[in-house]
């Protein structure tokens, strides 16, 4: 089996873990990759669910780690088709700010060597029933305690540079929940970044819904922001509603304005956009408009989408593999032909890859 079409597999179906402690702790709820665990297959490290009703049930099962190497197998159906390494707790997760918040609290790993936050882990969408992203947790990680509700520019850039120091981090994805006002998230994550790149040399991307100003676009790039994401989550306009009806009520038109406005500052390949497939939308639509996307110079950064416990969305079926194949595999040689890739963005989700096979379909094609 090709290491593209395992990894989409694994993220599709998810796997058991025959040893739940190995590696460091699996990631649950939040606004990130959730019910999760990263393992690393090759030079490329994935996100593959581990905690959700598909992976309970999924033909994959990920052995004990073995030896010296600590690489575990994996077995489908009893026979190896893979193996993989669990990338080790970090050593930030072990301070404290000096008010006696954990680092882990802060901000936290992805993959392999991507920091990652949630600058206000409160959002307007999330806090209304009738407005909320169907998928989204982002509640749920501050309701647990595992994080705190506000990170402050300090203790953001406290942690960035301990996790370079400590962890060998490469990159920072900044997100935030959208507050009140017409910036969207913009100013919080501008102060953010302006702190961090004070503190450490640490190529940093934010995520936001787009502001109504593009002004921020260039406000952003001048606080230290080096990429940036406007997330789309799905393509049509009947899903945009069904699924994410508070989000929806930012038009299409103005993500396209938007990302126009972002790819004179940031640069062609240097602004992304997530896309969920398996919400509804059609291979062919995804498809569409990923292409004209790359037009723009958007990078369409397509992933799984993941049934998170405690959503409206966790009993809706992931999608199948042979789905996401159908449409990774075009969508790799769009992206290439329109000359970007994954190994291009300087920082951020797509960079990283750990969420969707794509980069190891843009990999295939280069070969």
């Amino acid at each position: 089996m090709l290491e593209a079409d395992l990894i989409n597999e694994l993220q599709t179906q998810g796997a058991r873990l025959a040893d739940p402690t190995a590696g460091h702790e699996s990631r649950r709820g939040g606004a990130g990759p959730s019910d999760h665990k990263a393992m690393t297959l090759g030079d490329q490290t994935v996100m593959v669910p581990v905690h959700t009703a598909p992976a309970f049930q999924s033909p994959y099962v990920i052995d004990a780690p073995q030896g010296a190497t600590g690489e575990a197998r994996i077995l489908r159906d009893g026979v190896e088709v893979g193996r993989i390494r669990f990338p080790g707790r970090p050593r930030f997760y072990d301070l404290r700010t000096a008010e006696g918040i954990p680092y882990s609290q802060i901000a936290v790993l992805h993959g392999r060597d991507v920091l990652a936050t949630t600058v206000l882990q409160t959002c307007i969408r999330y806090e209304s029933r009738k407005k909320t992203c169907q998928f989204c947790a982002i509640g749920q990680s501050l309701a647990a305690g595992r994080t705190i509700a506000h990170k402050t520019p300090s203790q953001l850039a406290e942690v960035a540079k301990a996790a370079v120091e400590l962890d060998g981090i490469k990159h920072m994805v900044l997100t935030t929940g959208t507050p009140k006002g017409q910036d969207r998230g913009a100013q919080v994550l501008a102060d953010s970044a302006r702190a961090i790149k004070a503190a450490v040399d640490l190529p940093l991307q934010a995520q936001c819904e787009p502001p109504e100003d593009d002004s921020w676009h260039q406000r952003l790039s001048e606080s230290g922001v080096d990429a940036l994401g406007m997330h789309l989550e799905a393509v049509t306009a009947e899903v945009r509603a069904r699924i994410m009806p508070g989000k929806a009520s930012v038009p299409l038109e103005k993500y396209f304005s938007s990302f126009e406005a972002a790819v004179r500052v940031f640069g062609r390949g240097q602004v992304s956009t997530y896309i969920l497939a398996g919400l509804g939308d059609t291979a062919a639509e995804i498809l569409a408009m990923s292409e004209k996307l790359v037009a723009m110079g958007v990078y369409p950064f397509v992933v799984p989408f993941v049934p998170i416990s405690g959503t409206p969305l966790e009993s809706h079926p992931a999608p199948t593999s042979d789905f996401m194949a159908s449409i990774l595999g075009p969508l790799s040689r769009m992206v290439i032909d329109g000359g970007m890739k994954a190994s291009d963005i300087k920082a951020g989700c797509g960079k990283c890859g750990a969420c969707s096979a794509l980069s190891t379909y843009e990999k295939m094609r280069i070969a």
